[in-house]
């Protein structure tokens, strides 16, 4: 295999030199004595999580092989952060990739080591290291991946006959599951970097990522040097959006993804919104509240007849049939029968699609009308209609993840008719520094709702953005502005008084004064079943010439 080399000043980064930097993890990590010792929680990383005595030493041995030997490079490893040299380039280092499989002694770990300037896609040099087996993948930029001195490549897929590589952690999104049973054959080894190697060698076809939760997605020192190794060898990353995955170069970001060797990988994993004619479950749940409820629900059981329902226990106690709470429903449709209230608590308390049936005013996230209840049934069972998946906001405040929100999250005084003092910042650059009763947070869904009500424009859903809203501002020239769903929006209350944080008009929680709350699209996705996806007639029909 041909060395390739990159000159800086005069020391030459190679690939030499990053299996000596893996050299000399893997001679420190083979003297731990025992599983007990490698398991030891010796601090807190730079990412926020504790650092285990294997990642350490790992991470130790790297720096000083690095320093020692005068490579001039900044590094970004997942322990101790990022350290600027004053280099042009950084080493995107994860020096054990699968602690727990290393401390298990399972043989599905590695160091990873990547050479790049500042972000994915200009990265030039990618090492990985299998520290149980020895096996090195590695690539440069324009000159091929290879395995062991040998060139590989990606292999084309069968869709009928697809291995994929899925996380099954304890935070892997409910479609994670679903994907397991899609495909042919699928494994979770724990090892991010080596499993996308492993589509990289053709030996599987893709590696699906999607965490539930933010913070246990993807970083760049996850996956920096496994990237480059399968785009070399003829694959590529997608995010979930189906956009080019291009992480910067810091600890902060994370992504979920899809890894493939073959796009139409990607366009099979991704289509998981057409859901079989038979088989399914139905779940029915009800505002009990709405008049007529009891009478909407019968209608819908009598069109569900011969199918299999679940009536949400709420409206089961009225009708005095057996019922299960909506959150604890295995249904792979929800029939919704209320106002759009009804649509946005119903979607709070469940990932699978949502049919709404208006029994309210509006009703613009319904999509059958009262009156036609039967007939809308009956092209459910059918199957005659198409999916609209929405991006939903995820809260993050005081340590934990509140519910997510379909429509918008709103931070407002907790007293009436009191002014607080807020600042957003977009991806922690300050964006909005302002005075006002409070400030909203839309999807492109509720920016026909309360965003709308304080002035601010409508957004077809098809735009990837969010709406940031001040609510009656101070001053006239603080206005409503749009970001990308892919940022961070924080909302800081300046004043030492309290505010309350609500999303979708479904849950509240009190807010302390100088305390700040974060936003973020969610890995988790609303889908709205819909007989035709025409936005402007809906809001024509619902907003112009509606009561």
């Amino acid at each position: 295999m041909t060395i390739y080399t990159h000159v800086i000043g005069v020391r030459m980064i190679t690939i030499e030199t990053l299996s000596g930097i893996a050299d000399a993890v893997q001679e420190a990590i083979a003297k731990i004595p025992d599983s007990a010792s490698k398991r030891e929680k010796v601090c807190m990383g730079a990412d926020g999580t504790p650092t285990s005595q294997i990642d350490k030493i790992a991470e130790n041995a790297a720096l000083m092989y690095i320093e020692r030997n005068s490579i001039p490079l900044n590094i970004l490893s997942e322990e101790i952060g990022f350290v600027d040299n004053g280099s042009e380039e950084t080493l995107v280092m994860d020096p054990i990739d699968g602690t727990s499989n290393a401390i298990a002694s399972i043989p599905y770990y590695t160091v990873s080591l990547a050479v790049g300037k500042s972000r994915l896609s200009d990265i030039r040099l990618g090492y990985l290291r299998n520290l149980a087996t020895g096996d090195v993948y590695c690539a440069e930029k324009g000159k091929g991946a290879y395995k062991n001195g040998e060139p590989m490549h990606v292999r084309r897929a069968d869709l009928n006959e697809l291995f994929m590589m899925i996380y099954q952690g304890n935070c892997a999104h409910p479609d994670s599951v679903a994907l397991a049973k899609r495909v042919k054959s699928s494994r979770s080894f724990g090892c991010a970097s080596l499993e996308m190697a492993i589509v990289a060698e053709g030996e599987s076809d893709g590696y699906y990522m999607n965490s539930a939760r933010y913070t246990r997605a993807i970083r760049v020192v996850d996956i920096a040097a496994s990237y480059i190794i399968l785009k070399e060898a003829g694959g590529e990353v997608y995010d979930l959006d189906g956009a080019v995955m291009d992480m910067p170069f810091d600890l902060d970001h994370r992504s979920n993804f899809l890894a493939v060797g073959d796009r139409k990988v990607f366009d099979f994993v991704m289509k998981n919104d057409v859901l079989p004619h038979d088989g399914l479950v139905y779940g029915v749940y009800t505002n009990v509240s709405i008049r007529n409820a009891a009478e909407y629900t019968k209608q819908v059981i009598d069109a569900l007849e011969g199918q299999d329902y679940i009536v949400d226990s709420e409206i089961a106690a009225v009708l005095g049939i057996p019922g299960t709470p909506l959150q604890e429903m295995d249904a792979d449709i929800v029939i919704v029968i209320g106002g759009d209230g009804t649509l946005l608590r119903a979607m709070q308390n469940t990932d699978v699609p949502v049919i709404g049936i208006n029994g309210g005013s509006v009703g613009f996230l319904a999509e059958i009308d009262k009156e036609h209840i039967a007939e809308g049934i009956s092209r459910l069972l059918a199957g005659d209609y198409a999916m609209d998946t929405r991006f939903k906001i995820a809260s993050w405040y005081d340590g934990g993840y509140l519910p997510d929100s379909v429509n918008e999250a709103v931070v407002h005084t907790d007293t009436v008719a009191k002014i607080r003092h807020y600042r957003v910042y977009v991806d922690d650059i300050l964006a909005a520094d302002f005075r006002a009763d409070g400030v909203v947070i839309s999807t492109p869904t509720g920016s026909t709702c309360y965003a709308m009500s304080l002035g601010a424009p409508y957004m077809d859903p098809n735009v990837e953005a969010m709406l940031i809203v001040p609510m009656a501002p101070y001053k006239y020239t603080t206005r409503p502005f749009l970001v990308p769903a892919t940022s961070k929006v924080t909302v800081e209350n300046v004043m030492n008084k309290g505010c309350m944080i609500v999303l979708d008009g479904q849950s509240e929680t009190k807010m302390h004064g100088e305390s700040s709350i974060q936003f973020m699209m969610s890995s988790k996705k609303a889908r709205l079943i819909r007989f035709k996806d025409d936005f402007y007639s809906r809001v024509r029909e619902k907003l112009v010439n509606g009561e």
